[in-house]
């Protein structure tokens, strides 16, 4: 694919094979915005990890300081008190065997699920549809439970999930270009501790290989990951 001039402008404003220090590397990501809206912050972490290994397919969550500048809708599949505890919390949808149905018929207009776990058993036959998406709730993600207010508290604050894909690499938005350098800074070192805590017991040797940040319409930009020890 044939590069825009602005893109290629932004490639000379940097040196793709040397490693910058976080501030740095968030400053120069700002200042090679082009676009005309406020494009997302975009985070990839290389892992040395074989997805492959029950312990090696890291999935975890973390709230960021700052949010990720999104508005996240939420429907909750439960029944009783819990639907209201869910209301209450701002969930967007609540429900249960009516938006089964209309999940069964395509319906996916959402950005998170939540689900208590006598929920699972119906939900769990619409992995097809679901689980490509990224919609099917988890116990590891917090999104299987009975604590819905908390769930949905949590997502609208702007939890993310960081799940690494077969290829090792966690991909995660991790704010706007319009954030401030210090809370992008705070946000992606939250995540930066979050995968290094969940180092599997089973790698002994290189763990995290690179960082790579950039907005959605950037250039990635190496982030020197050593100096966030």
């Amino acid at each position: 694919m044939k590069q825009s001039k602005n893109m290629n402008v932004a490639h000379e404003k940097f040196d793709k094979s040397l490693q910058y220090p976080l501030d740095k590397a968030v400053g120069m990501m700002k200042d090679m915005k082009y676009s005309n809206f406020d494009e997302s912050v975009d985070l990839a972490i290389n892992l040395d990890v074989d997805p492959r290994h029950a312990e090696e397919n890291i999935r975890v969550t973390t709230p960021l300081p700052h949010g990720t500048g999104k508005s996240i809708t939420v429907l909750v599949l439960a029944s009783g008190p819990k639907e209201k505890e869910a209301e209450d919390a701002g969930a967007d949808y609540v429900g249960n065997k009516d938006y089964l149905t209309k999940i069964k018929n395509g319906w996916t207009d959402v950005d998170k699920i939540v689900a208590t776990p006598d929920m699972m058993g119906e939900l769990g036959k619409l992995g097809k549809i679901l689980g490509p998406k990224g919609l099917m709730p988890n116990p590891k993600s917090g999104t299987v439970t009975m604590d819905v207010a908390k769930a949905v508290s949590d997502l609208k604050a702007g939890q993310v999930e960081l799940r690494v894909e077969s290829n090792g690499i966690i991909h995660v938005v991790c704010g706007k270009v319009s954030f401030s350098t210090d809370h992008l800074v705070e946000n992606i070192k939250m995540i930066y501790d979050t995968v290094i805590k969940a180092r599997p017991a089973s790698v002994k040797g290189q763990y995290l290989d690179k960082m790579t940040l950039s907005s959605s319409m950037g250039p990635g930009i190496l982030i020197d990951h050593s100096a966030l020890r």
